[in-house]
């Protein structure tokens, strides 16, 4: 009887129900977390805020004594250093490395957890090293998440005052004058100015050529323009030309008052009004810098790369730092600590190299801001494999 019952066949419809059953019960018994999940996340996010905190105290202070002389000689008054710079200063610096301290965070709880025994205790009961990962990574979830919100919607508003600060107080990297500068300003439409000063919304040797493929049908030159109001321009000593064919109609006056679809602000464009920008005004006005040809837009490219791939980083550092900082070794704290910071060390020169690369053009910009992450998750695949089970 016992073995007509082993060889009935396989009902499908109990089969799938089983199979159902099995993860709904899987799914209530992940609905709440268990004491050692939330003591695992306490210890996490506790330790993270706090390495933050002793982090951000010595970055200040070693940043005001480089900077000081820079403040005194340009009277920066101390009010804007404080409101202005530093109170911008710190969540900017802080999310920037986020998953560094989120790294060095987790080797230093989870070493002394390993020291302590605990680690050994808790896969002693039967836990697998997988299921001890799950607080780990909802923290490491939660941490990212906060990166990405911060850095690309909350931070950038904060980032217009302290760079206003730098530009005024430290060191002056915008510019009211630009040469050369050559923009499509829709498709077939090209602009050029040889100089173009900002203070007083004047273009010199002015050129406005229109194509249709690649065949000039019209080019308009003036000795300088100048802005009425947005889009409204004031050529000086026009020239214009007609191409039909073999024929060539040219007009020219002393002056003649134009619509052109160009925004002055476009032409002083560099790497630091990035960060002023949320992800959602990054990627138009990375799209619109593409169509119009204008320099520079590498560093936009890879600024709004990095907001996708850091918070990433603090998932595969995560893992990387809980692999490594399992394991009970004689060195204990310091030694886990010590190839932390080692390994932290590497990843920003990674990181660094990398952003080289693109900037350089060697390298495609998502490629370059990516590989670091694309490294490290393959070191922590091999740390994981090595780690206690």
């Amino acid at each position: 009887m016992d073995l007509e019952t082993k060889n009935e066949p396989r009902n499908p419809k109990k089969t799938v129900k089983s199979y159902l059953t099995r993860i709904v019960d899987d799914f209530r018994r992940f609905k709440y977390f268990s004491i050692l999940d939330r003591y695992i996340m306490r210890k996490y996010l506790s330790t993270f805020f706090m390495c933050i905190i002793m982090i951000i105290s010595i970055s200040v202070v070693f940043d005001y004594a480089e900077k000081v002389d820079d403040f005194s000689e340009n009277n920066a008054p101390m009010r804007a250093i404080i409101f202005d710079y530093y109170f911008n200063f710190i969540p900017y610096f802080a999310n920037l490395f986020t998953p560094l301290f989120a790294f060095i965070s987790v080797i230093f709880f989870t070493s002394k957890m390993a020291y302590n025994t605990e680690i050994i205790a808790m896969l002693s009961t039967g836990m697998s090293f997988k299921r001890l990962l799950v607080p780990y990574f909802m923290s490491a979830t939660l941490i990212g998440l906060m990166s990405f919100l911060l850095g690309g919607f909350v931070i950038p508003a904060s980032n217009k005052p302290r760079l206003d600060f730098e530009d005024k107080y430290y060191r002056k990297f915008r510019s009211e004058l630009v040469t050369n500068i050559q923009l499509e300003l829709e498709p077939g439409v090209v602009a050029y100015f040889e100089r173009y000063e900002e203070n007083i919304n004047r273009g010199y040797n002015f050129s406005l050529e229109k194509f249709e493929g690649k065949k000039l049908v019209s080019r308009l030159t003036a000795e300088y323009i100048d802005m009425d109001s947005l889009y409204h321009w004031h050529l000086v000593n026009y020239v214009k030309r007609d191409f039909k064919g073999m024929r060539e109609i040219m007009t020219m006056g002393d002056g003649l008052d134009s619509v052109i679809k160009m925004d002055p602000q476009d032409f002083f464009i560099t790497g630091e009004d990035a960060p002023q920008m949320t992800n959602t005004k990054l990627y138009q006005y990375l799209r619109r810098q593409k169509e119009r040809g204008i320099p520079g837009a590498q560093k936009f490219e890879n600024e709004y790369n990095n907001r996708f791939a850091m918070p990433f980083a603090a998932l595969i550092l995560t893992l990387i730092g809980v692999s490594l900082a399992s394991r009970k070794v004689r060195g204990g704290t310091g030694l886990h600590l010590g190839f932390g910071i080692a390994l932290s060390a590497i990843y920003i020169l990674f990181c660094t190299v990398s952003s080289m690369f693109a900037i350089n053009g060697t390298m495609p910009s998502l490629l370059a801001i990516w590989l670091p992450n694309i490294i490290f998750t393959t070191i922590g695949i091999i740390l994981y494999a090595r780690a206690p089970k």
